[in-house]
């Protein structure tokens, strides 16, 4: 219990430590490295899914399993972007009201927030050795880019930097919460396990290729966001390979 705490706070708290460097910039992030940041994340979440939990869960209970709760991520991904306003980091417009626009960024980021929580705490509920704090570390990588953007967009709006920073940080607190739901779930439930990894899997995938992936390469940067997106998979294979 302590650990899978520990582990999601610091994965949500990571959010926070992205979005840090908005209270010393003093200009605006290229959209070049805004998508080198968002490839690199891509990179990370496709290792993590497809040589960690993918493996794992046809590892406890086949591909059956496996299929239903990669599916069911997909499905859930879908049906949350299709009911919440959604938002481009990237290619934003300046045409809503600035309190309107701030909190569907808010709102749609929290959301998007939900299975990235729940795959940390399905991964330590797996009780294989190191996969909660493998998965952990993933999320937390990609929490960081992600709290940078997050943080650049509401400075952009005239939002105080500080308060920018400081939203930017909880919309990855709902995280810690999903966590533990999801390690309790599958702890009370031990079949649920199996399920649990490949829904995380399904949910990271979706994310990669329908935003991270696109949203990288919108902008003529295609060839620096594919390096990067290598990198980050030869990275998170890296640390997969340590623990």
């Amino acid at each position: 219990m302590t650990e899978v705490l520990i582990g999601s706070i610091l994965s949500a708290l990571s959010t926070g430590v992205g979005a840090l460097p908005i209270l010393f910039l003093n200009q605006e992030l290229t959209h070049r490295w805004k998508d080198i940041l968002l490839a690199l994340t891509a990179g990370i979440m496709t290792a993590a899914s497809t040589m960690s939990l993918i493996p794992e869960s046809l590892q406890s209970g086949g591909f059956f399993p496996l299929a239903i709760g990669l599916l069911l991520g997909v499905v859930t991904l879908t049906l949350l972007e299709q009911n919440i306003p959604h938002i481009d980091l990237e290619h934003s417009k300046t045409g809503i009201q600035f309190d309107e626009k701030a909190l569907l960024i808010v709102s749609a980021i929290t959301l998007h927030n939900l299975p990235e929580g729940l795959s940390v705490g399905v991964s330590y509920a797996s009780n294989v050795e190191n996969t909660g704090n493998l998965i952990a570390l993933a999320i937390g990588l990609q929490n960081a880019p992600e709290g940078l953007l997050v943080a650049l967009f509401l400075a952009q709006q005239n939002i105080n930097k500080i308060k920018a920073f400081l939203i930017a940080t909880l919309t990855g607190s709902i995280e810690i919460v999903t966590s533990l739901l999801g390690f309790y779930l599958t702890n009370f439930v031990d079949s649920l396990v199996s399920y649990g990894l490949a829904f995380a899997a399904g949910a990271m995938l979706f994310i990669i290729y329908k935003e991270l992936i696109p949203e990288s390469h919108g902008d003529g940067n295609e060839r620096f966001a594919t390096y990067s997106f290598i990198f980050g998979i030869l990275f998170m294979i890296f640390l997969i390979n340590i623990f």
